[in-house]
């Protein structure tokens, strides 16, 4: 009665409230229940984090591939150059054809999804979200849950990143200035772009970060500052299908090593070529998932140390071929990043 929006957020409440209420019929532990999503599940983990409304409804959180901490809609107001909420939905019901809600429920969804300007995202209406999900975090007013947060070296493969990139340093010029303003001699410097050669790198590299990479180490900091642990990932293992030279560690390849469910029939993995590689990958990776859900740690038995976050070196663990760990992640390209994101806005 009170909000407008976010009512598939109020909706994963109502399912977590369920679990509360049913879980020990299942020989569950109530006190026990972790939430883990990809892409825009891990959106919604992200923001089931930031509102009050599901307070003591999880104890831990898997963050894959997709936070929320740039700047978002609030309901009724522009801000920080972001449209509202309500001005975005106007623009919509105007463009489905409609003039009114209830002619807007009348049209079949199929015509909905087609319609430009379909949004998922959250809205700060003020109650449901108090506030824009990154100053929640900076307030350290997030659940305090440990979390694994993580993103895949070559997200953008699959997300159309590739298409229609300039072959031209002047045509690559003219499309960073229009998306960096001041601040495109130094995309040029981050990202190491010093001819014709290195355009397609420097922006799949940016789409990355920009989309998934920076969000989830903002997430993992802001997770340690307010004191639980964070796990923070990268893969970059290539699945081998039959475009893994152009794909390599494409969004969202990480699930199927995750879930120990490599070649189960999968119409999307015809062609797969698994090996042993691939299934050793698979048996650790859903090991560490495992062991934190039953125990707020990732590390067990066998597996390589995989270290907690840090502030001071950031360490991360490297799903690759082998497992290996390191520091520091695209700290260069993130640290970008974080200056893009903190520039003011009319």
């Amino acid at each position: 009665r009170r909000t407008s929006g976010n009512y598939g957020v109020l909706d994963q409440i109502a399912a977590l409230r369920w679990v509360q209420r049913n879980i020990g019929a299942f020989r569950g532990d109530r006190g026990r229940v972790t939430i883990g999503g990809e892409s825009a599940g891990s959106w919604s983990v992200n923001t089931l984090l930031a509102t009050p409304f599901s307070a003591g409804l999880f104890h831990r959180a898997i963050g894959e591939s997709g936070g929320r901490f740039g700047r978002g809609a609030y309901l009724k107001i522009d801000r920080d150059g972001v449209v509202s909420a309500e001005t975005i939905g106007a623009n919509f019901v105007k463009a489905a054809g409609v003039d009114s809600v209830a002619a807007l429920r009348q049209v079949p969804f199929e015509t909905l999804l087609a319609v430009p300007g379909f949004r998922t995202q959250e809205t700060i209406d003020g109650l449901v979200l108090p506030y824009e999900i990154r100053d929640v975090f900076r307030q350290k007013l997030q659940h305090k849950v440990p979390v694994i947060v993580g993103s895949n070296a070559d997200e953008m493969t699959t997300l159309g990143g590739g298409a229609n990139l300039p072959t031209t340093m002047e045509e690559f010029r003219k499309r960073i200035a229009t998306q960096y303003g001041d601040l495109a001699r130094d995309f040029e410097q981050a990202y190491g772009v010093k001819s014709e050669a290195d355009i397609a790198r420097a922006l799949l590299a940016a789409g990355r970060d920009t989309t998934f990479s920076w969000h989830m180490r903002t997430w993992a900091r802001h997770t340690v500052t307010a004191g639980q642990r964070a796990y923070l990932y990268l893969f970059s293992h290539a699945p081998p299908s039959p475009r893994a030279s152009e794909l390599r560690a494409f969004h969202a390849a990480e699930i199927p090593y995750v879930f120990n469910v490599l070649g189960i029939g999968d119409p999307r993995e015809e062609g797969f070529a698994y090996t042993e590689v691939d299934r050793r990958l698979a048996d650790q990776m859903s090991s560490y998932w495992a062991s934190f859900i039953t125990r707020g740690d990732p590390n067990g038995p066998g597996l390589p140390k995989w270290p907690a976050f840090d502030l001071k070196t950031e360490p991360h663990i490297e799903f690759g071929e082998t497992i290996r760990t390191g520091t520091a992640l695209f700290t260069t390209l993130l640290d970008f990043q974080e200056k893009v994101q903190n520039q003011p806005r009319r």
